[in-house]
């Protein structure tokens, strides 16, 4: 996944934000393991009263806070933490979709775009197989690229498959991002 989850306009941050807010660590809490929850919880703990000791304390608390909010939830992934990231990063187009899917309840633009985009992959993909089909057999340097295409093509569709086919989660926030 692109950066995202570590970004200061992700749904790490934004849920941390929430929280302190809220002062309510349980909105911040779910995007941690539980084997991270007393260190997050002991942060929110030091980071409210923090707040109290005026603008700058406020604000240093809070970005210790998204820090250490971005870093444990990096953790549960299995992902190494490296910083979190200014807002307004390209997530490219699927991210904003998705989203969009989620706050409208309704899930077909997002499957519009990503039946699309795979329908155009691997139309674009085949013809290359295609048009290096023919070739005489003693135009090895042809024939090399129709193998290549070919079994590029083969992959490429035995690695869709199992992404589509995958666990919830599986090949997301285990392996993906940021």
């Amino acid at each position: 996944m692109p950066p995202h989850c570590d970004s200061m306009d992700g749904p790490v941050v934004n849920a941390a934000r929430g929280a302190l807010e809220t002062e309510d660590v349980n909105l911040i809490l779910p995007y941690v393991q539980e084997s991270s929850a007393a260190e997050l919880m002991a942060a929110f703990k030091k980071v409210m009263e923090a707040r109290s000791s005026g603008p700058e304390a406020r604000s240093v608390a809070d970005l210790y806070f998204y820090e250490t909010a971005v870093r444990l939830h990096r953790a549960g992934e299995g992902a190494p933490y490296t910083g979190v990231k200014p807002a307004g990063l390209d997530v490219g187009p699927v991210i904003p979709v998705a989203e969009k899917a989620i706050e409208t309840d309704s899930p077909e633009a997002l499957i519009r775009l990503l039946a699309d985009t795979l329908q155009d992959e691997v139309q674009h993909r085949f013809e290359r197989v295609r048009n290096l089909r023919d070739h005489s057999p003693s135009d090895i340097a042809k024939a090399r690229r129709y193998v290549e295409a070919t079994l590029g093509f083969l992959v490429y569709s035995h690695r869709l498959y199992q992404a589509i086919k995958a666990a919830p989660h599986e090949g997301d926030s285990k392996h993906h991002h940021d």
